[in-house]
């Protein structure tokens, strides 16, 4: 869509509320149309710098390497129960489990 250019035209200040001709009116940070003595530049503190990006994880990490771990199986660790005519003993001896 085309508009006119307005080269005739006047309009009123959206802060003073005074008459000037259409070109000569800015549009403020505010969204208003003022005139050249009532315009006013944002200030800077209005747009802060964004604070700096402060990764938590490393990419694909590498953790310390775990060496094998020997756990004896057959070892009471529990109280024995109270009803002993269910109780069963086994021994199976060591087992040495390897992880990852």
């Amino acid at each position: 869509m085309r508009y006119a250019v307005g080269k005739k035209s006047l309009a009123i200040c959206d802060r003073c509320g005074q008459q000037y001709p259409y070109l000569t009116l800015r549009k403020e940070w505010t969204g208003f149309k003022v005139c050249q003595e009532c315009f006013e530049v944002k200030h800077p503190q209005l747009e802060p710098d964004p604070p700096p990006f402060e990764p938590q994880a490393l990419y694909e990490p590498r953790p310390a390497r775990v060496e094998p771990q020997t756990v004896v199986v057959g070892q009471t660790v529990f109280p024995p129960p109270a009803n002993l005519s269910t109780q069963a003993v086994a021994s199976v001896g060591s087992v040495e489990v390897s992880t990852p």
